[in-house]
């Protein structure tokens, strides 16, 4: 479990194919801030770019950490198989934190799009589009994590296209998550709020026959 408060930026240090065809996925080597794995341990998760992975080597002296991502969800991610990029990377909680941002479980639900990322006043606007199948669960003023960050959606557009929604981004955002590298036409990952899911779940329930009103 998670919150979308990014405790750290890190940078794809070195990857290695766990096999020879598509079906295999990658070794990750994360290189991290000084300091940052002094309270991880193996099989300890944190999320890359909003993606829960499980640490399978460690190495606190030398800052860096290894994980394994299947060829499934590198398909269903954006921005975890190219080298030398910065990635935005979070601890999992523990039960005594303070939960800053909102809910986030770090399962990335789609791949979304940047139409525009652009400074307005002291700080930034970004529009993404997301897939068609996530709009339901987008709302003025509802969260996202994008990337992992937890962001609050300030406005929503419907097309053929998809969801078009935009976040401001203050300038503590920007200068303390990869975000700031982002640009149009770059890809993220999005998490939809964990109420929404549910709500939907359950609403599609309550619409079956003989579901009790």
């Amino acid at each position: 479990m998670f919150t979308g408060i990014i405790t750290g930026v890190g940078r794809i240090a070195a990857l290695r194919d766990l096999g020879a065809t598509t079906q295999h996925g990658k070794s990750l080597t994360i290189s991290t801030p000084p300091d940052y794995l002094s309270d991880v341990g193996l099989g300890d998760s944190i999320a890359l770019n909003g993606a829960c992975m499980t640490v399978t080597r460690l190495d606190p002296a030398a800052n860096e950490f290894d994980v394994a991502i299947s060829a499934e969800s590198l398909s269903r991610t954006s921005g975890l198989a190219e080298l030398g990029k910065r990635i935005n990377l979070e601890k999992a909680v523990r039960a005594n934190d303070r939960l800053g941002g909102h809910i986030v479980s770090g399962h990335v639900d789609g791949v979304g799009m940047v139409s525009e990322f652009a400074r307005v006043g002291e700080s930034w606007t970004l529009r993404i589009l997301a897939p068609t199948e996530l709009a339901k669960f987008m709302a003025y003023k509802g969260s996202i994590a994008i990337n992992g960050v937890s962001l609050t959606v300030n406005t929503v557009v419907d097309s053929a296209a998809g969801c078009d929604f935009s976040i401001n981004l203050i300038p503590h955002t920007v200068e303390n998550t990869s975000l700031g590298d982002l640009a149009a036409g770059h890809t993220v990952n999005l998490e939809i709020d964990t109420v929404a899911r549910y709500v939907e779940r359950m609403l599609q329930q309550s619409s079956l026959p003989g579901a009790s009103a």
